[in-house]
């Protein structure tokens, strides 16, 4: 299964002043772009090459096959990420099943915003913060590179990639304005409600 970049879900400019249509161009076209390329080269004589993206994240991840556990993983993150925004999106507007979870699991949506703002904070480098869906419960968990909760036993179902190229065009090194950003103005929550009603 060739890995293919997926077309943005709204115009380049769709998100600004939250996300400036120089950082989608560049970190749509230019670094997905790069790890769908660098994965389709590492998967051409792979028998991981027939799995589905979710298990060659899984299977590269338990071999240890960091080439594949970065650009798989990252690909895999951005499908999602770029899915994972809207325009007016963001804030206290979660559909009531979501913000149910939210409630019970990670105390409410303030505390559940200053933890998610905390872990991309903390992840040291590059990386991403999720919230995940583990043991039938959500979590807010942080990975380094292109890990992704997968990985490690849970399903993502919320993420904001903290590599600098996601932020620096628009934000410098501001990293907490930026995640404040994502979580304030840009989630899209239906998707997020989506990906959790499958988990």
């Amino acid at each position: 299964m060739a890995l293919e970049l997926p077309a943005l879900p709204y115009a380049y400019d769709a998100l600004a002043p939250f996300m400036s249509k120089e950082t989608l161009e560049f970190h749509h076209d230019k670094h997905h772009q790069a790890y769908v390329t660098n994965g389709n080269n590492l998967l051409k004589d792979s028998p991981m090459a027939s799995l589905s993206i979710e298990e060659i994240c899984k299977k590269a991840f338990a071999d240890k096959a960091a080439g594949l556990v970065n650009n798989v993983g990252q690909h895999y993150n951005h499908i999602h990420f770029w899915s994972w925004m809207k325009k007016g999106g963001g804030g206290n507007k979660l559909p009531a099943k979501l913000a149910k979870a939210v409630d019970s699991d990670l105390g409410g949506f303030d505390k559940m915003r200053t933890d998610f703002v905390q872990a991309g904070m903390t992840q040291f480098g590059s990386g991403w913060c999720w919230i995940a869906v583990k043991d039938g419960k959500l979590v807010i968990m942080k990975t380094p590179n292109g890990e992704n909760p997968l990985m490690h036993g849970a399903s993502p179902i919320l993420g904001c990639d903290v590599w600098e190229h996601s932020y620096y065009i628009d934000y410098r090194n501001a990293r907490q304005k930026y995640l404040e950003a994502f979580v304030d103005s840009l989630v899209n929550w239906e998707y997020v409600e989506a990906m959790h009603a499958k988990a």
